[in-house]
């Protein structure tokens, strides 16, 4: 986030020159910025502006802007590049960073960028490709250096000298046993300060696990954040070496589930340009609006049947909208809970119960409380207690199941393969509305007519 806010300034900057044709001083600030600030640039700009920039971004750049940028705006840029140019910025890029760009060009440009790959950098980038993208294998680098535990510092120092680079991010060797399954890890650090005479055996590490390479990656994610690490080993299932993951591929990951977070809160379940044309936003946003739509008319049909009981108590249509609305607020409380407890692994059948009859306990004392301010409220503002313990009445009901659905709903939606926090809102408020509305109303015809 502070390398965007950086940015700001500089996108000023670079507007004016690009609005006054100073494209030698705009070309010059675009030469300074690390890729991922291009990419946030690119994003902010209109599609003019878009273009003009990208043609002023060197070619050994292309790549690993093309990989920071969101999806729609990579397809577009892809779209007006020839395939030389794209076979081009590929060149070099780390093989985590080229499968992620490969599923996006089109299948010759693939074909030939596979061919321009030697045989050893082929079978990495099929390591990488064969496993899902929002797993540790979809998420490794498979750039690596692994060492015997049986060898001296000397020899692994002669060795990287040798061998005369390393993958960026790297802090650790790994050391394998002959049929490359995982013992542990020599850090740069203990192999610069420790004899060199020692072997690798006397001073690795093993106290950090591998991870899998099947593992989500949100649990790769807790893994990161929960033991400090700065990088770890992806294995298969037979604990053979097959990549890393560093802690800038757990950032990139966290800042595509915040975003994924955002997007879903609006009913939005992918990525979408800020400049998109108005009619492709438009029908992409419609779905949940339509959605939306559907529940507020079943809600309005709950209401529909009490006509007869508004019309001879009308004060009930002031009040109506008090039940519906506190139980939306605490049913969106419990359903947050629960949907971060699910991404985070910290909910299963033996602690469901307790979970659920702590979110039902808080219903009914928050019900109860509030309930008794309303009531009072009530009397005060039109002098009847009737009134007053209808709406009270209604409210301890709709918190109480407004409790008990933010529980459900989530757990519902994940076992139907739903992403709850796509869909968890919209089925929250339905429920919140319909039993508001059903209660206060209901109760309303009961003990006052």
């Amino acid at each position: 986030m502070e390398a965007r806010q950086n940015t700001q300034p500089v996108s000023q900057q670079l507007r004016e020159h690009l609005e006054n044709e100073e494209l030698h001083e705009a070309r010059e600030i675009v030469q300074n910025l690390h890729a991922s600030e291009i990419a946030h640039l690119l994003e902010s700009m209109p599609p003019e502006e878009r273009a003009t920039l990208w043609e002023m971004v060197d070619v050994d750049e292309e790549g690993d802007i093309l990989v920071e940028v969101i999806d729609e705006v990579r397809d577009g840029l892809i779209k007006d590049m020839h395939p030389d140019e794209l076979i081009a910025a590929t060149d070099g890029m780390q093989m985590d960073d080229l499968a992620d760009l490969l599923v996006d060009l089109p299948e010759p440009v693939t074909q030939e960028v596979l061919r321009s790959l030697n045989a050893q950098d082929q079978e990495r980038l099929r390591q990488v490709l064969a496993y899902d993208e929002d797993c540790a294998g979809g998420l490794m680098n498979v750039d690596i250096v692994t060492v015997r535990p049986d060898v001296t510092l000397d020899v692994v120092v002669r060795f990287l000298r040798a061998r005369g680079e390393m993958a960026d991010g790297t802090d650790s060797i790994f050391v394998v046993d002959r049929d490359n399954r995982y013992i542990g890890s020599l850090y740069l650090s203990r192999l610069l300060t420790a004899d060199p005479d020692a072997t690798v055996e006397t001073v690795m590490s093993t106290h950090i696990q591998p991870i899998p390479a099947l593992t989500p990656s949100s649990q790769v994610v807790w893994e990161f954040e929960h033991r400090d690490l700065l990088s770890a080993a992806v294995v298969d299932e037979d604990q053979r070496v097959l990549g890393r993951i560093t802690v800038d591929d757990v950032v990139d990951e966290i800042r595509d589930e915040a975003e994924h977070s955002l997007r879903s809160a609006a009913g939005l379940d992918e990525e979408e340009d800020m400049f998109a044309p108005v009619a492709r936003s438009a029908a992409r946003r419609a779905i949940w609006l339509g959605v939306n739509l559907g529940t507020a008319f079943l809600a309005a049909a709950v209401v529909d049947q009490f006509q007869s009981t508004l019309d001879k108590i009308v004060l009930l249509a002031v009040l109506m909208p008090v039940v519906p609305s506190m139980g939306g607020v605490a049913g969106s409380q419990s359903l947050t809970i629960i949907t971060r407890a699910i991404a985070l692994g910290q909910i299963d059948r033996k602690n469901a119960r307790g979970i659920l009859r702590k979110e039902l306990m808080v219903g009914i004392l928050n019900g109860a409380g509030w309930a008794l301010v309303v009531a009072i409220a009530t009397y005060l503002w039109f002098g009847d207690w009737r009134i007053g313990g209808v709406i009270g009445a209604a409210m301890i009901i709709n918190l109480f199941v407004a409790a008990l659905a933010g529980f459900m709903i989530p757990l519902a939606l994940k076992r139907m393969h739903i992403d709850p926090a796509l869909a968890g809102g919209v089925v929250l408020t339905t429920v919140t509305d319909v039993v508001g509305y059903a209660a206060f109303l209901g109760l309303g015809a009961a003990l006052l007519l």
